[in-house]
């Protein structure tokens, strides 16, 4: 399967390097066109409808972010190019989208192709950068939706309506507001550095809490919370201190 590419990023030699990772690593993956700013990134998306885009977040003028919103629809996938953006990549991330690091690592690259042949096959990425543009425009404080990848299907949940996650070995169970469960294909610490920006709190190597669930605070155990819904979660020794804290500290 041919893939039509674009690339859009501000430094030319950026666009050449890709450009040379492409044709040694990735045959099946050809470019139809690049330009250096969003404005002439959204022309060449309108003549070339391509199948995947590789997009710099950060451009002079309008970012990346800007291009997307901006359209009317997105039915390619992306492929996030940046330096280091802390927040740029915690939307990612939580839309379940891929992205790399100036500058480039093969392996990451390789695998980020595969994945996105996959979903071009699937035709799923258009949800993913919705909830990318939702969660730009919500911003961390308020209540956005995260994408949580199962093995049959991808939901996209509020985070306001998620109690707490439980490490399940590699996986992840989800608890929710309306009692139902969800196993993800990730790790727990995957989601404690995502949701760490919404208050969830690390009680024990195995639980994330949302705190706005949180009833009470137990010394049974050396430290228990029990929640609204009367489900007790353990907190460890290690990590007694810090729960505390987080339950008295300002809007708890």
């Amino acid at each position: 399967m041919k893939i039509k590419a674009l690339i859009i990023d501000d430094e030319p030699n950026n666009i050449e390097n890709l450009q040379l990772i492409i044709d040694k690593y990735s045959a099946d993956v050809f470019i139809a066109g690049t330009a250096d700013n969003a404005e002439a990134g959204a022309k060449l998306i309108r003549e070339h409808e391509p199948d995947l885009v590789f997009l710099d977040i950060q451009m002079p003028e309008k970012s990346g972010f800007d291009l997307l919103s901006a359209l009317p629809g997105v039915n390619f996938e992306v492929i996030f190019i940046t330096a280091y953006d802390k927040y740029g990549i915690q939307a990612i991330k939580f839309s379940a989208l891929d992205y790399l690091l100036k500058p480039i690592n093969i392996e990451e690259f390789k695998l980020a192709i595969e994945k996105a042949k996959q979903r071009i096959q699937l035709s799923k990425q258009s949800r993913n950068i919705d909830n990318l543009l939702e969660y730009l425009k919500v911003g961390q404080k308020g209540s956005p939706k995260i994408a949580l990848p199962t093995l049959k299907e991808t939901m996209y949940v509020r985070i306001s309506d998620v109690i707490r996650c439980e490490a399940t070995n590699n996986y992840t169970t989800f608890h929710l507001q309306n009692q139902e469960q969800v196993l993800v294909c990730k790790t727990l610490k995957d989601f404690a550095d995502l949701l760490k920006p919404h208050d969830f709190i690390r009680t024990h190597q195995s639980h994330l809490v949302n705190p706005q669930y949180v009833k009470s605070y137990l010394k049974e155990d050396g430290g228990t919370l029990l929640l609204e819904n009367l489900q007790k979660v353990p907190i460890s020794r290690q990590n007694r201190e810090t729960v505390k804290a987080s339950l008295s500290g300002p809007g708890s």
